[in-house]
C-alpha cells in the first residue's frame, strides 16, 4: 500500500481528532492499525486532539469538614502520549510507590544462624533457604535441619508459608 499525500493528509487529520489507529485504519481502508502507527511514528505526530482530556476537572468543595487525608497510591499519570519510538503509548506512573504490609511473627522465634551450604551440600533433611544472588559466588543455602513437612527449617516455614487469614488483611 502506497501512502498517498491525501492519504497522509486524512491520517494527520483524524489523529488530532484523537482517533484511535484502528479507527484511523477502518476509515482508510486498506490498510492496518500497524501500519498507521508506523506512519505516525515516522511523521513524528505526538500532540492528540483532546481539548476536553488535557483541562483537569474540578469538584465543588462540600459545605462539611473535609474527610481524613488518604496516603496516595501510585496510579498511572493520562497525559498525551508523546510519539518517540517504542515508548509512544507506555504509560508513565507517578513517583510514589504503595505502601508494603509488614508480616508479624505470632511466637518470638529465633533466627538460626545459616551454614551457608553450596547446591551439591543439601540434603534431603537440610533447610533450601536461598542466601544471596544465584550468580554471585557467595550465594549459598541456610542448610539447617529441614523438618518432616516441607523443604525449610522452621524459621524459614514461617517466612514463607503464612496464614491465609494474614495473607488476607495484608492486601
Amino acid at each position: 500500500m502506497n501512502w498517498t499525500d491525501e492519504r497522509v493528509e486524512l491520517l494527520k487529520k483524524l489523529w488530532a481528532e484523537g482517533l484511535s489507529a484502528s479507527q484511523i485504519a477502518t476509515q482508510l481502508g486498506g490498510v492496518s492499525r500497524n501500519a498507521v502507527i508506523g506512519k505516525v511514528h515516522r511523521l513524528k505526530l505526538s500532540a492528540r486532539g483532546r481539548a476536553s482530556a488535557a483541562q483537569p476537572r474540578t469538584k465543588k468543595a462540600p459545605s462539611v469538614s473535609p474527610a481524613p487525608v488518604q496516603k496516595p497510591v501510585a496510579r498511572p499519570v493520562r497525559s498525551a502520549p508523546a510519539s518517540v519510538g517504542a515508548t509512544a503509548l507506555a504509560v508513565q506512573f507517578e513517583a510514589q510507590p504503595a505502601a508494603r504490609a509488614m508480616v508479624h511473627m505470632s511466637e518470638n522465634v529465633v533466627l538460626p544462624i545459616s551454614r551457608n551450604l553450596t547446591l551439591i551440600q543439601l540434603t534431603e533433611r537440610t533447610c533450601k533457604w536461598p542466601n544471596g544472588d544465584p550468580l554471585s559466588e557467595e550465594f549459598s543455602f541456610c542448610g539447617n535441619e529441614a523438618g518432616e513437612a516441607g523443604p525449610y527449617c522452621g524459621y524459614h516455614s514461617k517466612l514463607a508459608y503464612q496464614p491465609a487469614s494474614e495473607r488476607r488483611r495484608a492486601r
